[in-house]
């Protein structure tokens, strides 16, 4: 059987722009899912975008910093910043908070509900979850997460683990690929999660091109693709979008790029698919 590959954009419903190039390339051919933000500043634009595209998969992109949250601030107290409105607005923040003890999994299973329920309301067949800046990297976040998704009724999670046949491309900052290899020991624990291992919940041998965000270019997509083996099943996470005056008003670091990825999923994507042993497109839907 030749290898699966789900092309999921993450930041669904964060800008106008963003939501129309998803649903360009999907009806481009060479973008199979994205993942929807539940409070973006574009969620109403991207859920009419996901109407009007059915075959395009659509997950919770469930966001725990830099956000606003979809529950009543006063029901998620360890999960708010300073202003105790919105989330900590640095993934810096967040993470010294969680090593600290100060965030309760029963706020974060209740947050991930909230999100995931809000797309179900607005009448999305939610494939998936995965978490903005991958915070589900994390056992601690892992854990509330899966339980969420089971009872929302999900049946698959992001592998938030690149492989290693992957990061041996070397793509992005030393500083990056050395942060990937030191979170590869959690790999195993999240594998025996009881919703992954039982497979209640279902999820892929890995996500592809974590380390070259923000370099995803057609050559860095050419090259990722290319080494990708002759089995398996993995998600390519990439960041498509237009550099608009939308985007100008968000606070992000992917500016430019989202329309070089845009380009490289338009150049490499259909010369893979005409390769031999072409991989089979699929998305988080199609897993069993």
């Amino acid at each position: 059987m030749p290898a699966r590959l789900i092309l999921n954009a993450d930041d669904f419903g964060l800008t106008p722009g963003i939501n129309r190039a998803i649903g360009e390339l999907h009806a481009a051919g060479v973008l199979t899912s994205a993942t929807l933000m539940a409070s973006g500043p574009a969620f109403e634009d991207a859920i009419a975008v996901a109407h009007a595209h059915p075959t395009l998969g659509v997950g919770c992109h469930i966001v725990l910093t830099d956000g606003i949250p979809v529950s009543p601030p006063e029901t998620i107290p360890s999960l708010l910043g300073p202003d105790r409105l919105s989330f900590r607005p640095t993934i810096t923040a967040f993470l010294r908070a969680l090593f600290l003890g100060h965030i309760r999994e029963d706020d974060i299973a209740r947050e991930a509900h909230a999100q995931i329920d809000k797309l179900q309301r607005a009448g999305i067949t939610v494939t998936h979850v995965d978490t903005h800046k991958h915070t589900h990297l994390s056992p601690a976040i892992a854990r509330p997460l899966l339980r969420a998704a089971e009872a929302s009724g999900v049946r698959a999670i992001r592998n938030p683990f690149e492989p290693g046949w992957d990061l041996r491309l070397g793509h992005g900052s030393r500083v990056r690929r050395l942060t990937l290899r030191l979170t590869e020991g959690l790999h195993s624990r999240f594998l025996t999660h009881p919703q992954i291992r039982n497979r209640t919940v279902l999820t892929t041998d890995g996500t592809i091109a974590i380390s070259a965000t923000g370099i995803l270019s057609v050559g860095t997509l050419g090259q990722i693709l290319r080494a990708l083996p002759p089995d398996g099943c993995f998600e390519l996470c990439c960041h498509p979008g237009y550099n608009d005056a939308d985007l100008d008003r968000i606070v992000t670091r992917l500016r430019v790029q989202r329309e070089v990825e845009r380009e490289a999923l338009l150049s490499e994507i259909p010369a893979i698919l005409r390769a031999a042993n072409p991989p089979v497109l699929i998305h988080f839907g199609d897993l069993c």
